[in-house]
């Protein structure tokens, strides 16, 4: 989609569309809700997913062109009704969108996963998929060979969804282990206090009661939080995104607080437009630099 309201992104783009619902962010998951709307059936283990049009799939190669025409960098959310590293998917498909990312290079892609522990394996399976697609390229065996070498694309910001702090210490460790450009978090929705202190590469000490993990020099470098939205959503406690913005401040961090969702800070259900945006009184837009 072409001018996405999400705010942290310029454009989103979906390959293909249907998930699994892996943990307790995904309880109330509106693209599920959206799919079994429209009578559709591509959500949970064994379901079909299904690839998006050539039309739609030919939308980021004119972004391209248009932040070429620019001279700016564009952002592309991928995917949100779906996940770049779903098992479920084949390999094939995702050398196909490893391929489109190679061809707009002014395009910085944020490939958004719930499933971090997969990527680096399926670099290289697809690498070994390229034979069996008839639209990728040996640029893109390059690209990936290269990626897997520790040599990340420039053009890939990679992320991961930490709602709690289990999914915090479980998938910021498998995260970091894969080089990319930028890698960030999506701390939405945020559904408790987390502690990303030796997340970022050394001690946070700045809130009682942190606890300081084991310091993975992860060079996490950006961080959106925000609390949930939609049907069943569920408060966050102010206490919760005041805390990672003072730990993002504290280690120098771009912090984007995307929203308070449905509820706001004193924890009436006023609606996401209503409940707004500020924390503190403040509009908090980080955004980090893409390093090659």
């Amino acid at each position: 989609m072409k001018n996405s309201a999400i705010e942290w992104t310029h454009h989103t783009f979906n390959p293909w569309i249907g998930c699994t619902k892996v943990s307790p962010g995904c309880k109330n998951c509106y693209a599920a809700a959206q799919d079994h709307r429209w009578g559709h059936d591509r959500w949970g283990v064994g379901k079909d997913r299904e690839r998006t049009t050539i039309a739609n799939w030919r939308k980021p190669v004119q972004w391209n062109a248009e932040a070429v025409a620019l001279k700016e960098r564009h952002r592309v959310f991928c995917a949100s009704l779906a996940d770049v590293f779903d098992p479920e998917v084949t390999d094939v498909w995702r050398i196909d969108l490893f391929d489109l990312v190679r061809r707009t290079p002014q395009l910085d892609w944020l490939l958004l996963t719930k499933r971090p522990e997969n990527v680096r394996a399926m670099i290289t399976t697809s690498i070994d998929a390229f034979v069996r697609s008839p639209d990728a390229t040996m640029e893109t065996v390059a690209m990936l060979e290269a990626w897997s070498e520790g040599r990340p694309p420039a053009n890939v910001w990679l992320g991961t969804t930490v709602e709690d702090q289990q999914r915090a210490d479980e998938r910021i460790p498998a995260l970091i282990e894969v080089p990319a450009a930028v890698h960030f978090l999506s701390c939405e929705p945020l559904l408790e206090r987390i502690d990303l202190s030796g997340f970022f590469g050394g001690p946070y000490v700045g809130i009682p009661g942190d606890v300081v993990h084991p310091n993975f020099n992860a060079g996490i470098d950006w961080v959106i939080g925000g609390g949930e939205s939609g049907g069943g959503a569920r408060p966050m406690a102010p206490a919760w995104a005041k805390a990672l913005r003072d730990q993002c401040r504290a280690a120098s961090v771009p912090f984007l607080f995307k929203q308070w969702g449905d509820f706001n800070a004193e924890g009436k259900r006023v609606g996401k437009k209503v409940a707004g945006r500020q924390l503190d009184g403040v509009q908090h837009d980080g955004y980090p630099e893409a390093r090659p």
